[in-house]
């Protein structure tokens, strides 16, 4: 006997089905006004007018091309102060390794040295 497959049938809802009975309240915005778009226009033109102005002042004020050199070369010698500092940190880890290291070989050594100076001689059996 083949088998039929048989129809799948689910349970309908018993609220509004999604679309037809439920509608989203969308808020509308409310068009600004002419009047409003028109100061907002004018009052950006303005600062940035002013912050061009500002700028074109600058380089009356202060030199720039000192100013970029100073900051060049203040960041050169802090690169070199940390890498410096890098490698005396590192310098010094060294130190303090070879020195434990020292120390591990003198207490090993001295373990044995008792070691060997307390240690009973084996008998052949």
């Amino acid at each position: 006997m083949p088998h039929t497959p048989y129809p799948l049938h689910l349970p309908t809802p018993r609220g509004p089905t999604p679309g037809k009975g439920l509608q989203l309240r969308t808020r509308r915005r409310r068009p600004s006004s002419r009047w409003r778009q028109v100061l907002a226009g004018l009052l950006l033109i303005v600062a940035g007018a002013l912050i061009l102005v500002g700028l074109m002042q600058l380089p009356e004020r202060l030199d720039a091309l000192l100013l970029v050199s100073n900051a060049i070369a203040n960041l050169i010698s802090g690169l070199s102060r940390l890498s410096m500092g890098i490698l005396q940190l590192g310098s010094v880890i060294v130190v303090a390794l070879l020195a434990l290291m020292a120390l591990l070989l003198l207490v090993g050594g001295g373990v044995r040295l008792v070691r060997g100076l307390t240690a009973r001689p084996r008998r052949p059996s």
